[in-house]
């Protein structure tokens, strides 16, 4: 079988990945709980994600950001710019650079980062980092390019100039004027100003026009300029277009394009670009036509979220991304509607036949990242969301969420191990997200590190059980069918079928359960994929109807289909294609939780 083009993306950041230390006092310095290291991404740790599927590594926040670390000609940034001591990744003090707290030896830690992409290369496995492009930590100074900082040639008098590379408040704009009042004074080591900012201050890197930001902004970045006045709405057609010149464009896109181009030289194979949304379309479609013309492979996804009112287009973002050369986008709405079947935090609970409507999407469909958790999102297994249900939620969750598309994928570490970020962690309080802004180790997550054995050697049964199940449903979606095939969803022909899952004297089936097919005409493969939602009840005597249009669109087969499950047990049946769309697949029992990935084949002459 040919090896899947279909990127799994594991999401990784260094500084908890390979820390083995468990002190994790909320708030600790590096010395007090450690710090994870490029060199943590060993040959056995990497032998082994590549062995539980994936094909590409997330390598989150390698650049040097803003911390409250210092280190010889780098001093600590001053607390009240920073959140939790290890400070941001999204606050990056130099784009040029990585993070001295992940290398060994600080003074050599470009060459540990290029060891790193090396190792990856030979165990098959592509590298992607952040791009940041919306905004940057107060304190950026770039050491590695000095020559390409922000701001050194900024006009401060001015809110938006085409080159100025900051937004700078003026009087008039916001309450009260300068120095730049910061949310922290008062916290330990803080004082509220921030020197620099003395005579101007800056807008922030969430477009809030303040002399005094607020704790819920981001206060420790700083929006950067396009050439585009946000405070004017979402016109950016006057901005240059996708051949123009470097010297017709605005100095922003050609500081960022020389970022860009930095890193690709270096061999990183790719970018997770952050909050994608807010920064021009015409920018984005200008720097990613440079790009491939560099390396035409560069693989470029973007988190977005058409909801936003930052973003900038009237039009779906998501689409406008695609459209301006992105290869992927964020799904965003098909996470939401899945926690939503179990908490009630958009606008009333939802049922499983709400993610038909998020299928009708065109092209994009087939173009969105798709992820169960990531380091924004709270975990699968925290007890504060999703019902509270514990890891097992994961698996009806991600067989939908990654069967559905021909897109990408992400696992985020720990996600596989059910790491639940319980407990207060220093800035990020007790959030049920692991924090990236604080030094701290994963509990769970250690375990299958395990001291630098990655064997998992102090897992629960349960913890390697869930392991086992998300290596083979990633076996499972790199088969063509989930490669290259179409989607047809079942829910819709279901929902007068009264054996399709319907609990407590419900008169509409679709629920708890959620099913579709996957076909790919090349090889004539053909997957059901069916989930039960259901926290707490064994659905019994399911049967899946097949309509005579979905038999068609799979290829008309004719005579006995061979039944083979191959995620949850071994399964099997033999059935006659009438007998589909007539009375229904029959399923064996499914638990709560669970979810099957049926072949469905032709039979083998005898």
């Amino acid at each position: 079988m040919a090896e899947s083009e279909r990127p799994v993306i594991y999401q990784a950041l260094p500084r908890l990945f390979g820390n083995t230390n468990e002190t994790r006092k909320p708030g600790g310095t590096i010395e007090e709980n450690g710090c994870g290291k490029f060199a943590d991404f060993d040959d056995v740790a990497l032998s082994e994600l590549k062995k539980f599927g994936i094909t590409h590594i997330w390598l989150t926040g390698v650049h040097e950001q803003a911390s409250g670390t210092s280190y010889p000609g780098r001093p600590a940034d001053p607390a009240d710019i920073l959140k939790g001591k290890a400070g941001s990744p999204y606050a990056i003090r130099d784009y040029f650079d990585v993070c001295p707290d992940y290398a060994v030896d600080p003074e050599k830690r470009i060459d540990e980062f290029k060891a790193l992409l090396k190792r990856c290369e030979r165990h098959g496995l592509k590298v992607l980092i952040d791009f940041v492009p919306n905004h940057v930590a107060r304190s950026y100074q770039s050491d590695v390019r000095p020559d390409l900082s922000f701001g050194n040639d900024d006009e401060p008098s001015n809110f938006f100039a085409w080159d100025n590379n900051f937004f700078y408040v003026q009087p008039g704009q916001a309450e009260g004027g300068p120095p730049l009042k910061l949310p922290t004074g008062g916290m330990d080591g803080c004082s509220g100003l921030f020197e620099p900012e003395t005579d101007f201050v800056r807008v922030t890197g969430n477009n809030v026009v303040s002399f005094s930001p607020s704790l819920n902004d981001w206060y420790e970045t700083v929006k950067l300029n396009y050439g585009h006045d946000f405070t004017q709405g979402r016109d950016t057609s006057g901005l240059p277009g996708p051949d123009a010149a470097p010297e017709a464009v605005p100095d922003t896109w050609r500081k960022m394009d020389e970022i860009f181009a930095h890193w690709q030289a270096m061999g990183v194979a790719g970018f997770r670009v952050d909050m994608a949304h807010m920064v021009p379309m015409e920018f984005w479609k200008w720097m990613i036509a440079r790009a491939r013309e560099r390396d035409a492979e560069t693989y470029i996804f973007g988190e977005a979220y058409d909801g936003d009112p930052s973003k900038l287009t009237d039009g779906n973002v998501l689409d406008a991304l695609l459209d301006a050369g992105f290869d992927a986008v964020y799904d965003d709405p098909v996470y939401d509607m899945c926690m939503g079947i179990y908490d009630d935090f958009a606008g009333g609970y939802k049922w499983a036949n709400d993610l038909d409507g998020l299928t009708f999407i065109g092209e994009r469909f087939h173009k969105s990242l798709r992820y169960a958790e990531n380091h924004d999102e709270v975990r699968l297994a925290t007890p504060r969301e999703w019902g509270g249900l514990g890891m097992r939620v994961g698996r009806p969750v991600s067989a939908v969420m990654f069967g559905m598309g021909r897109g990408p994928v992400m696992v985020y570490h720990g996600q596989e191990v059910g790491e639940p970020a319980e407990g207060s962690e220093g800035f990020s309080g007790d959030d049920g997200r692991s924090s990236i802004f604080d030094y701290w180790g994963m509990p769970e997550f250690q375990k299958w590190v395990n001291g630098g054995k990655y064997d998992g050697g102090r897992l629960s049964d349960e913890q390697k059980e869930l392991r086992k199940w998300y290596q083979g449903l990633l076996g499972v979606i790199a088969q063509p069918a989930f490669v290259n095939g179409e989607f047809y969803g079942l829910n819709h022909a279901n929902k007068e079928n009264p054996a399709y899952g319907r609990v407590d004297g419900e008169s509409v089936s679709g629920h708890w359960l959620y099913s579709f097919l996957r076909y790919d005409a090349g090889s004539g493969q053909t997957f059901l994929v069916v989930a039960n939602f259901h926290p707490g009840e064994t659905l019994s005597g399911v049967r899946v109807l097949m309509p005579y249009d979905a038999l068609r669109w799979m290829g008309s087969p004719r005579g006995e289909l061979e039944i083979s499950e191959r995620l949850a047990d071994d399964w099997k049946s033999v059935v006659p294609v009438a007998d589909l769309a007539n009375e229904g697949l029959r399923l064996p029992d499914l638990e709560p939780l669970s979810a099957r990935m049926i072949e469905i084949g032709s039979r083998s002459a005898e």
